[in-house]
């Protein structure tokens, strides 16, 4: 059975501890591919520096990890996997804060790598997830960018959000 692990928590994790979590006493696992996304303080092309001062993600409990765990399975039909690690923050963030983790366990390199791209995608653009940012202007609810609908398709997935 593939070890998975889906966590939502408002404490900070461990990228080392989760990746040696996920190859402990195997010797099977050739490969772990990891994604660290980080709360920024801008969005380029939008935003100077220091416009984004804090980030608040909320979620809707049991579902959110019914559906991470739905992702999960469907990479898992489309490579051989070993061991799934994802650990997604909610809470007050700031700029500079760890918000999500995707590590990936394989024998091999690409299908960590295909595998790990594939499930951040699918986070961005299906899991619920509401972020609100607070920047001088007031709090404002963020959506999925149409970059990440874009690269949810190429996978042959279509987002909830896409048109």
């Amino acid at each position: 059975m593939l070890p998975i692990t889906v966590r939502i928590q408002t404490e900070p994790f461990d990228l080392g501890a989760e990746a040696q979590a996920l190859r402990a006493g195997r010797l099977d696992v050739g490969a772990i591919a990891s994604f660290v996304g980080v709360c920024r303080d801008h969005h380029p092309g939008e935003c100077p520096p220091g416009h984004v001062q804090a980030m608040e993600l909320e979620h809707y409990p049991g579902m959110t990890e019914q559906e991470i765990h739905a992702m999960v399975a469907q990479a898992q039909q489309r490579w051989p996997l070993l061991g799934v690690t994802v650990i997604h923050r909610v809470g007050a963030l700031r700029p500079g804060d760890d918000i999500v983790l995707v590590a990936v366990a394989s024998a091999h390199r690409a299908a960590a790598f295909a595998a790990c791209e594939f499930l951040m995608d699918y986070l961005k653009t299906q899991a619920p997830f509401w972020k609100k940012e607070t920047t001088p202007e007031g709090g404002r609810w963020v959506d999925a960018r149409e970059s990440d609908d874009s690269a949810l398709r190429r996978w042959g997935v279509h987002s909830d959000n896409a048109a």
